[in-house]
């Protein structure tokens, strides 16, 4: 990314954000909703309460920043990067996701229900609850990552890729159609595939 020009103000609703570099900046409780990010790139930011509902972000990095709630709901995310972010209930139901990448950090509570996520790629995470209910989810990986809880009810998944997924528990287990998992995780799945289909298994 080419060099950015400093950002040191206040995040407002409906402003353009084209070219900037937000660095060690404390933006509690601050909103840019509407807002629009292009080309530019967040870093080491505290983001605690920030609204970013319907917000537009695109070739935009977001790095090691921190927040213990984050709201983006019905935000749109194009080329983005979110790395080594530490953060805790994020709110992104009704969102647009495309092209991308989670790498490194930890999320407590992800919630992108009725979500769109297309070429979104997680690596290296850690996630307490991912919830996907009413998610569509197309060319999704996961690579190294580990879920406390993985919820795709309602979900639809195409070329989801699980095989690097480590979670504890999972809902909708009747949704999966559509992903790719390994006969590790299918043995594991065993029992909920079970007890989803009635069998009672003996011996």
């Amino acid at each position: 990314m080419p060099e950015l020009e400093h950002f040191a103000g206040e995040l407002e609703p409906e402003a353009d954000y084209d070219g900037l570099e937000l660095r060690d900046l404390d933006l509690t409780g601050q909103t840019a909703e509407n807002a629009r990010f292009l080309g530019s790139r967040i870093v080491g930011c505290v983001l605690d309460d920030v609204a970013l509902g319907r917000a537009q972000l695109a070739d935009t990095e977001l790095t090691e920043v921190r927040a213990h709630t984050l709201s983006a709901v019905d935000s749109a995310w194009r080329d983005v990067t979110i790395d080594r972010c530490r953060l805790g209930a994020v709110t992104a139901y009704g969102s647009d996701l495309a092209r991308v990448r989670f790498s490194g950090g930890k999320i407590d509570y992800l919630n992108l229900r009725d979500a769109t996520l297309k070429d979104v790629v997680l690596e290296d995470c850690t996630i307490g609850e991912l919830d996907l209910v009413g998610a569509r989810l197309t060319r999704v990986s996961f690579e190294r990552c580990r879920l406390a809880v993985l919820d795709v009810t309602r979900a639809a998944l195409d070329r989801v890729d699980l095989r690097g997924a480590e979670f504890a528990g999972l809902r909708g287990l009747a949704h999966l159609r559509g992903a790719t998992i390994t006969g590790g995780q299918l043995l594991d799945l065993a029992p909920a595939m079970a007890d989803n289909l009635g069998l009672t298994v003996t011996g």
